[in-house]
Protein backbone atom coordinates (compact mmCIF):
# COMPACT_ATOMS: atom_id res chain seq x y z
CA UNK A 1 0.00 0.00 0.00
CA UNK A 2 2.07 3.31 -0.93
CA UNK A 3 1.79 6.16 1.47
CA UNK A 4 -0.02 9.17 0.64
CA UNK A 5 1.68 12.67 0.13
CA UNK A 6 0.57 15.97 -0.30
CA UNK A 7 1.88 18.13 -2.99
CA UNK A 8 4.19 20.93 -1.84
CA UNK A 9 3.66 20.00 1.60
CA UNK A 10 6.72 21.31 2.64
CA UNK A 11 6.77 24.65 0.57
CA UNK A 12 2.94 25.18 2.47
CA UNK A 13 4.17 24.56 5.84
CA UNK A 14 6.98 26.99 5.62
CA UNK A 15 4.37 29.83 4.12
CA UNK A 16 2.10 28.78 7.49
CA UNK A 17 4.76 28.81 9.74
CA UNK A 18 6.12 32.54 8.70
CA UNK A 19 2.50 33.93 8.33
CA UNK A 20 2.19 32.24 12.39
CA UNK A 21 5.59 34.53 12.94
CA UNK A 22 4.41 37.71 11.45
CA UNK A 23 1.44 37.54 13.62
CA UNK A 24 3.13 36.68 16.70
CA UNK A 25 5.44 39.45 16.07
CA UNK A 26 2.18 41.92 15.44
CA UNK A 27 0.56 40.14 18.53
CA UNK A 28 3.85 41.31 20.74
CA UNK A 29 3.88 44.36 18.91
CA UNK A 30 0.53 45.89 19.64
CA UNK A 31 1.00 44.67 23.25
CA UNK A 32 3.93 46.64 23.94
CA UNK A 33 1.75 49.52 22.28
CA UNK A 34 -0.91 48.78 24.58
CA UNK A 35 1.45 48.76 27.56
CA UNK A 36 3.68 51.79 26.63
CA UNK A 37 0.34 53.69 26.24
CA UNK A 38 -0.94 52.76 29.71
CA UNK A 39 2.29 53.62 31.44
CA UNK A 40 1.95 57.21 29.58
CA UNK A 41 -1.31 57.90 30.22
CA UNK A 42 -0.78 56.59 34.38
CA UNK A 43 1.81 59.05 34.27
CA UNK A 44 0.29 61.98 33.07
CA UNK A 45 -2.13 61.38 35.17
CA UNK A 46 0.07 61.03 38.10
CA UNK A 47 2.29 64.31 37.51
CA UNK A 48 -0.86 66.22 36.22
CA UNK A 49 -2.21 66.23 40.02
CA UNK A 50 1.23 66.86 41.70
CA UNK A 51 1.62 69.91 43.59
CA UNK A 52 2.51 73.07 41.94
CA UNK A 53 6.03 73.21 42.14
CA UNK A 54 8.93 76.35 40.84
CA UNK A 55 10.26 75.38 37.58
CA UNK A 56 13.46 75.89 38.44
CA UNK A 57 13.06 72.36 40.83
CA UNK A 58 12.62 70.52 38.11
CA UNK A 59 14.42 71.39 34.89
CA UNK A 60 17.34 69.34 35.20
CA UNK A 61 15.39 66.83 34.68
CA UNK A 62 11.95 67.40 32.81
CA UNK A 63 11.49 63.92 31.59
CA UNK A 64 10.72 63.04 34.82
CA UNK A 65 8.24 65.94 35.79
CA UNK A 66 6.28 66.20 31.91
CA UNK A 67 2.41 67.26 32.60
CA UNK A 68 3.60 68.51 36.23
CA UNK A 69 2.34 72.14 37.04
CA UNK A 70 5.02 74.46 37.59
CA UNK A 71 5.75 77.97 38.11
CA UNK A 72 8.18 80.63 37.07
CA UNK A 73 8.76 84.34 36.62
CA UNK A 74 9.94 86.03 33.35
CA UNK A 75 9.25 88.23 30.33
CA UNK A 76 7.48 86.91 27.31
CA UNK A 77 8.81 88.26 23.84
CA UNK A 78 5.97 89.42 21.70
CA UNK A 79 8.33 89.64 18.76
CA UNK A 80 8.78 85.90 19.02
CA UNK A 81 5.52 84.14 18.37
CA UNK A 82 4.45 80.82 16.59
CA UNK A 83 0.90 79.99 15.20
CA UNK A 84 0.64 76.01 14.70
CA UNK A 85 -1.99 75.69 12.00
CA UNK A 86 -4.26 72.86 12.23
CA UNK A 87 -5.59 73.00 15.84
CA UNK A 88 -9.53 72.70 16.26
CA UNK A 89 -11.92 73.91 18.95
CA UNK A 90 -15.19 72.46 19.11
CA UNK A 91 -15.15 71.74 15.30
CA UNK A 92 -13.83 75.21 14.69
CA UNK A 93 -10.33 76.05 12.78
CA UNK A 94 -7.79 77.87 14.51
CA UNK A 95 -4.03 78.07 15.98
CA UNK A 96 -2.14 77.37 18.96
CA UNK A 97 -0.38 80.22 20.20
CA UNK A 98 3.14 79.59 20.66
CA UNK A 99 5.21 83.12 22.86
CA UNK A 100 8.81 82.95 23.58
CA UNK A 101 9.38 83.25 27.21
CA UNK A 102 12.77 84.28 29.44
CA UNK A 103 12.19 83.25 32.99
CA UNK A 104 14.18 85.29 35.85
CA UNK A 105 16.89 82.63 35.59
CA UNK A 106 17.93 83.27 31.83
CA UNK A 107 15.90 80.28 30.89
CA UNK A 108 14.39 80.77 27.31
CA UNK A 109 11.70 78.27 26.27
CA UNK A 110 8.32 78.41 24.13
CA UNK A 111 4.66 79.07 26.36
CA UNK A 112 1.72 77.47 24.85
CA UNK A 113 -0.60 79.98 25.50
CA UNK A 114 -3.61 78.33 23.92
CA UNK A 115 -5.95 78.82 20.93
CA UNK A 116 -7.22 80.80 18.81
CA UNK A 117 -9.88 81.21 16.00
CA UNK A 118 -8.29 81.67 12.54
CA UNK A 119 -8.73 85.07 10.86
CA UNK A 120 -11.26 85.24 8.00
CA UNK A 121 -9.23 84.32 5.14
CA UNK A 122 -5.52 82.32 5.16
CA UNK A 123 -3.44 86.06 5.11
CA UNK A 124 -4.93 87.35 7.80
CA UNK A 125 -3.28 87.12 11.37
CA UNK A 126 -5.85 85.96 14.11
CA UNK A 127 -7.13 88.08 17.17
CA UNK A 128 -3.90 87.14 19.39
CA UNK A 129 -4.17 88.91 23.10
CA UNK A 130 -1.03 90.83 23.94
CA UNK A 131 1.27 90.09 26.53
CA UNK A 132 2.84 92.61 29.23
CA UNK A 133 6.08 93.76 28.66
CA UNK A 134 6.70 93.52 32.49
CA UNK A 135 7.82 90.79 34.43
CA UNK A 136 4.81 88.39 34.91
CA UNK A 137 4.48 84.77 36.87
CA UNK A 138 3.05 81.91 35.34
CA UNK A 139 1.99 78.89 35.74
CA UNK A 140 1.84 75.89 33.58
CA UNK A 141 2.11 72.42 32.69
CA UNK A 142 5.84 71.38 31.92
CA UNK A 143 5.93 69.74 28.09
CA UNK A 144 8.91 67.73 26.57
CA UNK A 145 10.28 69.66 23.68
CA UNK A 146 10.08 67.22 21.28
CA UNK A 147 6.16 66.94 21.87
CA UNK A 148 6.14 70.31 19.89
CA UNK A 149 5.25 69.28 16.45
CA UNK A 150 7.52 69.59 13.73
CA UNK A 151 7.38 71.69 10.28
CA UNK A 152 7.03 75.34 9.03
CA UNK A 153 5.04 77.31 10.81
CA UNK A 154 3.51 80.62 10.86
CA UNK A 155 4.65 83.96 12.55
CA UNK A 156 3.06 86.32 13.94
CA UNK A 157 4.55 89.98 12.25
CA UNK A 158 6.31 91.72 14.95
CA UNK A 159 5.08 95.05 13.04
CA UNK A 160 1.48 94.49 14.57
CA UNK A 161 0.39 94.18 10.94
CA UNK A 162 -1.78 91.86 9.92
CA UNK A 163 -0.40 89.15 7.94
CA UNK A 164 1.26 85.68 8.43
CA UNK A 165 4.70 84.94 7.93
CA UNK A 166 6.17 81.18 7.04
CA UNK A 167 9.04 80.73 9.69
CA UNK A 168 11.00 77.71 10.83
CA UNK A 169 9.93 75.23 13.23
CA UNK A 170 10.03 75.77 17.27
CA UNK A 171 12.90 73.24 17.83
CA UNK A 172 15.86 74.89 15.43
CA UNK A 173 14.51 78.83 15.09
CA UNK A 174 15.82 79.70 18.22
CA UNK A 175 18.37 78.46 21.12
CA UNK A 176 16.19 77.33 24.19
CA UNK A 177 15.36 74.71 26.57
CA UNK A 178 14.62 71.12 26.49
CA UNK A 179 10.88 71.73 27.58
CA UNK A 180 8.22 74.11 27.29
CA UNK A 181 4.90 74.93 29.53
CA UNK A 182 1.41 74.93 28.40
CA UNK A 183 -0.04 78.12 30.07
CA UNK A 184 -2.76 77.65 32.72
CA UNK A 185 -2.72 80.99 34.60
CA UNK A 186 -1.05 84.17 34.86
CA UNK A 187 -0.43 86.87 37.68
CA UNK A 188 -1.93 89.22 34.93
CA UNK A 189 -5.42 88.11 34.04
CA UNK A 190 -5.49 88.83 30.38
CA UNK A 191 -2.41 86.24 30.40
CA UNK A 192 -4.99 83.47 31.30
CA UNK A 193 -5.89 81.21 28.18
CA UNK A 194 -9.61 81.30 26.83
CA UNK A 195 -9.07 77.74 25.36
CA UNK A 196 -5.82 76.09 26.71
CA UNK A 197 -4.08 73.19 25.92
CA UNK A 198 -5.85 70.62 27.35
CA UNK A 199 -4.66 67.22 28.59
CA UNK A 200 -4.99 64.67 25.96
CA UNK A 201 -7.63 61.59 26.07
CA UNK A 202 -6.24 59.04 28.42
CA UNK A 203 -7.60 56.05 26.66
CA UNK A 204 -5.49 53.14 26.46
CA UNK A 205 -6.77 52.46 22.93
CA UNK A 206 -7.29 49.17 21.42
CA UNK A 207 -3.90 47.94 21.34
CA UNK A 208 -4.62 44.64 23.09
CA UNK A 209 -7.68 43.90 21.37
CA UNK A 210 -5.50 44.07 18.13
CA UNK A 211 -2.57 42.24 20.00
CA UNK A 212 -5.88 39.50 20.50
CA UNK A 213 -6.87 39.65 17.02
CA UNK A 214 -3.29 38.70 15.92
CA UNK A 215 -3.07 35.64 18.18
CA UNK A 216 -6.36 34.50 16.59
CA UNK A 217 -4.90 35.40 13.27
CA UNK A 218 -2.23 32.84 13.67
CA UNK A 219 -4.33 30.16 15.50
CA UNK A 220 -6.70 30.06 11.89
CA UNK A 221 -3.72 29.96 9.79
CA UNK A 222 -2.82 26.45 11.90
CA UNK A 223 -6.53 25.26 11.55
CA UNK A 224 -5.80 26.20 7.82
CA UNK A 225 -2.86 24.19 7.15
CA UNK A 226 -4.59 22.10 9.18
CA UNK A 227 -7.93 21.73 6.82
CA UNK A 228 -5.91 21.92 3.46
CA UNK A 229 -3.48 19.06 4.37
CA UNK A 230 -6.45 16.60 5.49
CA UNK A 231 -8.96 17.48 2.39
CA UNK A 232 -6.09 16.93 -0.06
CA UNK A 233 -4.68 13.96 1.84
CA UNK A 234 -9.19 13.03 1.91
CA UNK A 235 -9.27 13.53 -2.16
CA UNK A 236 -6.69 10.79 -2.57
CA UNK A 237 -8.49 8.13 -0.73
CA UNK A 238 -11.36 8.56 -3.16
Amino acid sequence: MSKKHEPYALFKSICALVLIVLCIWAAQWQFQRGVDRHSRNNAIESNSLKQIVPLASVVNQPENHEWQPVTTTGVFDEKQQILLRNRYFEGVYGFEVLTLFTSSDQKTFWVDRGWVKAGRDAKTAPEVSPVPDSTVSITGRLRLEKSLPQGSFFALPSNGKSGLIAQANAQSHLSTENFYLDLISGDDAQLTPKVPAELPELSDGPHLAYSLQWIIFAGLVIYGRYLIRRDVLTEKEL
